[in-house]
């Protein structure tokens, strides 16, 4: 029988906010892995990771990436218009997208 397809869905869910209300607060973002391929050992994980490991992650593929293209990231605006949770939609899916690519 033919071998079953690897596949590997992930998922950037519930962003919330850390240290709401002082300098230093942030948004981070549930990162939920499921697959069925051998090169995983765990077939399930879910982490907290905010924007800026993305960045750190992003440059460690442009390093290791050759001549492959790095998929971009969502941009990181300082002047949004519009609401704050309309920018933390828009940057959830971004990074959602950016780790599908």
């Amino acid at each position: 029988s033919p071998a079953p397809q690897e596949l590997t869905t992930v998922r950037v869910q519930d962003p919330r906010v850390q240290n709401e209300g002082s300098w230093n607060s942030y948004v981070d973002y549930k990162i939920f892995l499921h697959t069925n391929s051998k090169a995983f050992t765990a077939k399930t994980s879910c982490v907290r990771r905010r924007y800026r490991e993305f960045v750190w992650l992003r440059r460690q593929l442009q390093k290791n990436a050759g001549l492959v293209p790095v998929p971009e990231l969502p941009g990181k605006s300082t002047f949004f218009v519009g609401s704050t949770d309309e920018f933390i939609e828009k940057r959830r899916q971004g990074l959602q997208q950016f780790l599908e690519k």
